[in-house]
Parts: C-alpha cells; sequence; structure tokens
C-alpha cells in the first residue's frame, strides 16, 4: 500500500472532517489482534485507507494472502474481505513505514502481566519510542488499550517528547478511546456500546470524537482527560472481577450448607438493585485479572491500599484448587485413586464460544491433576485437532468420553449445555465435575452419575 507524505492537520477540526468527508485521512492501526484487527477493518469498512502493524510475522503475511483469522469472531469475515478486495486495508510488520504515512495511529497493544503480576507495558512504551523517531508533525495518537490512570502523562507523552521535533500540544497531540469489547461480541459491542473520550485538551477530544462518531456511530461518553477515562475503564471491569470474588467466596459457603447458589442467584436477581455474576472455576482473559492488577500497581504508585481488589484477586485466583477439591472427592465417593487415571477437561478457553486461553484456570487444573498423576485430555471444540498446554485436542468428544474415568467442565460452550447426560454413563467412571453450572443436580443424580457442582450443594 503506497502512502503520500501527510499533510493534514489534525489538530484542525475542519480539516479533519473534510479529510473524512473526502475519504483522504490515513490510518496506521498498531498491534492488529483480537481487538485491533476489528478497529482495523471499522476504519477500512468507513473508506479510510488503513494500515495494521504487528510483530507477529505470521498474523502479517496470513491477512496480507486474504484468510481472516479470527473464526470466532462473527459478522468480520465479509467486512475483512470487503477491504481486503478493495485495498482498502493490509497489514506489515514494518512500523518505520507505516507510522510516518498515517495521519491517525491508534494503539491496540496488549498489556499483559509478568510473573510477579506487575502490568507489563513494554510493548506500549517500545511503540512509543518508535513514534518519537518516526511520527510525521501535527499527527493524531489515539490509545485503545487498556492502561492505568496516568500512564498517558506520566510515560507516553515523555518518551515520544524525547525527540525534539515533537511537542506535546503544538505539533502532536494524544488521546484515549478505550476499547470496549467482549471477545467473540466485538462487532455488535463496537456497534452498539458507547465509548470514553480523553484527551490532551478540548480540541483534540473535539476531534476525536468527531472521528468515533464516523467509524462507529455510537454514543461517545467525553471524560475531562485522559486519566479519567482510563479510570472509568477500569473501574467498570475491577468491579465485575470484586463482585465475581464475593458469589465465589459465597458459592464455597452455600456448598457446605447444602444451598444451590444458582438458586440463589435467579431469585436474587428479580431485586431491582442486584447484579448477577455467576461462580465458576476462576476468571482468566485478557481483561478482569490484569485491570485488577493494574489498579493496584496504581495504588502502589500512589501510596495507596486497595485491599479489597486485591483480596478478590486472591479468592478469584483459589478456584481451581478448589474444583481440584471437588475432583478429589468424587474420586473418593467412586473408591478409585485420581493417580493413573484419565480425566477429561471440557473446555480451555477463558470463557465461552471463543478461542482463547489468555489466563484461562484451565491450565492451572490441569497442571495440578498432572501433579497428582492424572493422565489429562481435552476436548474443545474452538482448538479440536490442536495442542493445548503441551496436550493433544481431541475430534470429537465421542471418540474419548469412553476412554476416560472423569470429566470436568471448565468452560460454558454452548456445545456442553446440549450435551445428554447419558454420554457420560459411557466413561469408565461416572465422575462428572461441573465448574460452570450448566448441569442440573438432580438431572445428573438420575442419570446416576458421581456428580460435583461448583457451589451446587449436596446431593
Amino acid at each position: 500500500m503506497s502512502m503520500s507524505n501527510s499533510k493534514l492537520n489534525m489538530n484542525n477540526l475542519e480539516d479533519v472532517k473534510k479529510s473524512l468527508n473526502l475519504r483522504t485521512l490515513r490510518v496506521c492501526v498498531v498491534g492488529i489482534g483480537r481487538i485491533g484487527l476489528p478497529t482495523a477493518l471499522s476504519f477500512a469498512k468507513s473508506g479510510l485507507q488503513t494500515i495494521g502493524v504487528d510483530i507477529n510475522e505470521n498474523l502479517v503475511s496470513t491477512i496480507n494472502s486474504g484468510v481472516f483469522p479470527l473464526k470466532d469472531e462473527p459478522g468480520y469475515e465479509e467486512i475483512f474481505n470487503d477491504v481486503i478486495k478493495n485495498k482498502m486495508f493490509s497489514a506489515t510488520t514494518k512500523i518505520e513505514d507505516a507510522i510516518p504515512n498515517s495521519d491517525l495511529i491508534l494503539l491496540s497493544l496488549p498489556t499483559p502481566m509478568d510473573k510477579n503480576n506487575v502490568p507489563d507495558y513494554s510493548a506500549l512504551r517500545d511503540s512509543a519510542s518508535k513514534l518519537s523517531k518516526f511520527l510525521s508533525p501535527n499527527s493524531l495518537i489515539i490509545v485503545e488499550s487498556t492502561i492505568e490512570p496516568g500512564f498517558i502523562e506520566d510515560e507516553m507523552v515523555p518518551i515520544i517528547s524525547k525527540s525534539d521535533q515533537l511537542k506535546i500540544g503544538e505539533n502532536f497531540f494524544i488521546g484515549v478511546c478505550p476499547e470496549n469489547a467482549n471477545p467473540g461480541e466485538i462487532l455488535h459491542d463496537f456497534t452498539n456500546l458507547p465509548r470514553l473520550v480523553g484527551s490532551i485538551n478540548k480540541q483534540t477530544t473535539e476531534i476525536i470524537t468527531f472521528i468515533y462518531d464516523f467509524v462507529f456511530a455510537v454514543e461517545l461518553v467525553i471524560m475531562p482527560d485522559c486519566k479519567t477515562a482510563n479510570a472509568v475503564k477500569l473501574t467498570t471491569n475491577v468491579f465485575r472481577d470484586i463482585n465475581i470474588a464475593f458469589i465465589n467466596e459465597l458459592s464455597l459457603m452455600f456448598e457446605k450448607l447444602g444451598i444451590d447458589t444458582l438458586k440463589v442467584l435467579e431469585a436474587a436477581k428479580k431485586k431491582y438493585n442486584f447484579q448477577i455474576h455467576y461462580p465458576g472455576a476462576g476468571v482468566g482473559g485478557p481483561c478482569l485479572p490484569i485491570n485488577s492488577y493494574q489498579l493496584l500497581n496504581a495504588a502502589r504508585r500512589s501510596g495507596v491500599n486497595l485491599s479489597m481488589i486485591e483480596y478478590s484477586r486472591q479468592i478469584n485466583e483459589k478456584m481451581p484448587e478448589h474444583v481440584i477439591k471437588l475432583t478429589l472427592d468424587a474420586f473418593k465417593e467412586c473408591k478409585k485413586p485420581i493417580q493413573n487415571n484419565d480425566i477429561l477437561i471440557l473446555g480451555v478457553s477463558y470463557k465461552p464460544d471463543v478461542k482463547d486461553i489468555q489466563l484461562t484456570p484451565a491450565k492451572h487444573i490441569i497442571k495440578k491433576l498432572q501433579d497428582l498423576g492424572a493422565n489429562i485430555h481435552i476436548y474443545d471444540p474452538y482448538f479440536s485437532s490442536s495442542q493445548v498446554f503441551g496436550i493433544n485436542v481431541e475430534e470429537n468428544l465421542d471418540a474419548v468420553i469412553s476412554k476416560v474415568d472423569a470429566s470436568i467442565i471448565i468452560t460454558a460452550h454452548k456445545e456442553f449445555r446440549n450435551i445428554s447426560l447419558p454420554v457420560f454413563n459411557k466413561m469408565k467412571s461416572p465422575i462428572l465435575v461441573d465448574t460452570r453450572g450448566i448441569i442440573d443436580p438432580m438431572d445428573a443424580k438420575q442419570a446416576k452419575l458421581i456428580f460435583r457442582g461448583l457451589g451446587r450443594g449436596k446431593l
């Protein structure tokens, strides 16, 4: 894709409006993974020449050969095929070629955790260093990655400004518009959910708002600055993490009391001010655990103690241990050792109906079961015939069910919700552990299964 040098002043609202109407504004999206690629496709679909940058060479060549990599994101394959055919979108590994020729640079980069649970912003810092070298004057940068409050002001701007040519608010401009999308539902969320906008000044906020309104046409919630926008994003996600921890903790007690947590929740949600959250094997994915640690990191930097968030993390991270306890209890009832017996893991994705194992609790559960001497098999329709955690994933359930002594449901994929219970009677032992509340305990009892349901009381 050839782009000539930019002359557009991204600090002039009228110029930006005109370039959008004429479809001459050029976009670069740095990081074209789960969120970045749909973002780039959305900009390209609106008629803006878009280039995606990524360090993953395989991903870039896959995209440029016309193959859509996110098969579990409904609606985007058609958009992808269209913008590739119309030459509105292509990908490259060469950030130094893409940035100078773009007017708008979007950063959609991962912010994983290191082994000490400290957020790792190295991808954003590296990009900021590249921007300091290659950014054309009067360009606009928008950070879509979820970051802790203050990161733009304290780190991004100083790194980009270390070049004498670039001065914030004079000849380069920066803002945030944190992504707000659920994997597996990104197209729906991008076209329906409100977005937060914050930036370095009122003018830049107006310009960002106009651009996002042009591309996404969703409600845009204006924030006073970057750090407030990022604080909102983290607050909403950490709220979920804390509430899941609350329900997880309750479910452990209800189990002992012989109370079915799901029956409690179904009745509780009838109260107008109760927001339902469900217990489970743990909390994974690229958002909730990381977002909690981002706020905890911000707290450390500020000399503040966020003990509720800290404790919630501990509870959620202990849930895989409880799954092991339930499994061992079921084997005990069956009078079988877990050692040298075969266990089938149903679902390794961190959430239903997506192909994604980031921080999945399945990893901890599998590792612990292997440490106890069990032989592990995996069936997950999204990873069929591939390898996960060094284990070959089964092609179908029927082929493996008669070879195992127990099954543990870890992910509530739609397919698992529709399994007929007698299928589990084909196992060598009738042990079924359900961590996601998709099996009715009474149905399991009728099917003569040795059943353990997380938070489901006692049969």
